[in-house]
């Protein structure tokens, strides 16, 4: 008897709605001030084009969000929802460590208090906001993140995804301006990123800790040399 697997039960859409709102470009985390070193990598002459683009992030969706963030907030959104104080500390730690630049970590840094401070406008009696303002340096983005969306009845694979995909708009809209491309061809970069961000959420999902990882050596020597890029449009 071949396994029925019934399919999952639709989403309220109060948590659709909230899911939305998190990947707002309209969210005001300040996520569009970053290019995370394709402004560097355009400047070097690595990339150039629509094509170039579009295979740099890519990459760097695979090579580091799956492994890194994505999987980072699977198990910071687990222990968000049995508010495990401990093991939050423990990710935070973790992430913080694999920060490679000055500028990557001031930009998880700057975008986790923003987000802290709009949760705390919204349900300031959640106490797990104490738990998430007290994380040193400071509140990182994927843990901030992982609780406004633990806060919704979303799953943690929809969950991911809205955060794939806020990460890949903003990719994007940087490429858009610092290449520069039209909005046909930043259009046509976003339904590759879309198209892979189902994958790429699956393999995080599947990453034990021992398993994830932050390591995209091109990428980290480029943000350092951002950090002292004579001209520049972003803060990272």
């Amino acid at each position: 008897m071949p396994r029925v697997v019934r399919p999952a039960p639709p989403l309220p859409a109060a948590s659709l709605l909230q899911l939305m709102w998190l990947a707002s470009p309209a969210l005001p985390v300040g996520g569009f001030s970053y290019s995370e070193a394709l402004e560097a990598a355009i400047d070097a002459g690595h990339v150039g084009n629509e094509a170039q683009a579009r295979d740099w992030l890519l990459d760097q969706l695979h090579l580091g969000l799956a492994r890194s963030e994505l999987a980072l907030l699977a198990k910071a959104l687990a222990a968000w929802r049995r508010h495990d104080a401990a093991r939050i500390v423990e990710l935070q730690a973790w992430y913080a460590s694999t920060r490679e630049s000055s500028e990557l970590r001031l930009q998880t840094e700057q975008m986790g208090r923003s987000l802290t401070d709009w949760l705390r406008q919204r349900d300031a009696e959640d106490p797990r906001l104490a738990t998430l303002a007290a994380l040193t340096p400071a509140p990182s983005w994927p843990l901030a993140f992982a609780l406004a969306a633990a806060r919704t009845q979303a799953s943690t694979r929809d969950a991911l995804l809205t955060f794939g995909f806020s990460w890949a708009e903003n990719m994007v809209q940087a490429a858009i301006k610092a290449v520069p491309l039209g909005q046909s061809a930043g259009q046509r970069m976003l339904a590759a990123l879309a198209g892979a961000l189902p994958a790429a959420a699956e393999h995080a999902l599947a990453l034990p800790d021992s398993a994830m990882q932050a390591f995209t050596p091109m990428l980290a020597i480029l943000s350092g040399q951002h950090e002292v890029q004579y001209s520049r449009l972003f803060r990272s």
